[in-house]
């Protein structure tokens, strides 16, 4: 049996004009655009990808990752510099290392850490657009902090969750969900004043955090109380919540294997 190789290739993108990771007809995806570039690169189409995260239209990673499996050894440092080359500006390689097949990019345990960024009380520069929310209304910020620790900690989340299967496990453990002023990410022209929403799980459901965004947006509008997002998490129904945070202000920060 011909030797593997199994390279996992760690990635930072602006998801702004893409419509997310995974592949789809007649649009551009991260998935795609890489799967585009890497016959050029390696000659060949005799390779495998398999990503370790799904992302939505327009979200942005600082770290994700997918995996690459070959037939053939690469030149690792030669193959970073020329895939750099080829990709498109908004897709960047920031590392690649050599594994084995007991890894698996999806199945190994894992934690993911996203942020959300926002601001509010003025309409921001138009350049701020592809990583951060803002509204010209004021919100309640101190209601936010306190209604986004309500979600840290083992809950029922079937109402933050769109399009569930049969299978779909709503009980998911939040380990970190906090909203603090925004030092992660500035610019010249961001605001004055913005905020981070940090949410670190193992596992998120399909628009799980930016619904969670969204009911923390109604909440600092006064449309939601505390009791009601308590409420939303102890005893959930079967009818989702239709709150949904806009995607461009959502990054997957980070993706670390246990």
């Amino acid at each position: 049996m011909a030797q593997k190789y199994f390279y996992i290739i760690h990635i930072q993108y602006l998801g702004f004009r893409l419509h997310g990771w995974a592949k789809q007809p007649n649009v551009k995806t991260v998935h795609q655009m890489i799967d585009k570039t890497l016959p050029f690169v390696l000659g060949h189409k005799d390779f495998k990808t398999l990503g370790s995260s799904r992302t939505d239209a327009m979200v942005s990673a600082n770290h994700a990752m997918f995996e690459l499996f070959m037939n053939e050894s690469l030149d690792i440092e030669q193959f970073f510099q020329t895939l750099n080359s080829n990709l498109p500006s908004d897709i960047r390689v920031i590392k690649i290392e050599e594994t084995d097949a007991t890894f698996n990019v999806i199945q190994s345990p894992k934690i993911k850490e996203y942020l959300y960024l926002f601001a509010f009380g003025e309409k921001c520069h138009p350049f701020c657009a592809p990583l951060l929310v803002s509204f010209m209304e004021n919100l309640n910020i101190d209601a936010m902090m306190e209604g986004a620790r309500l979600f840290q900690g083992r809950h029922n989340f079937k109402k933050y969750c769109t399009k569930p299967s049969e299978k779909t496990v709503f009980e998911r453990e939040i380990i970190l969900s906090k909203i603090e002023p925004n030092t992660v990410y500035t610019a010249n022209f961001f605001p004055q004043k913005s905020y981070v929403y940090h949410i670190h799980g193992k596992g998120f459901m399909r628009n799980q955090i930016r619904l969670m965004m969204g009911q923390l947006f109604r909440l600092g509008r006064g449309e939601v109380s505390l009791n009601d997002i308590v409420d939303s998490l102890q005893h959930p129904d079967d009818i989702p919540l239709d709150c949904i945070a806009p995607p461009s202000g959502l990054i997957l920060n980070k993706v670390n294997f246990e």
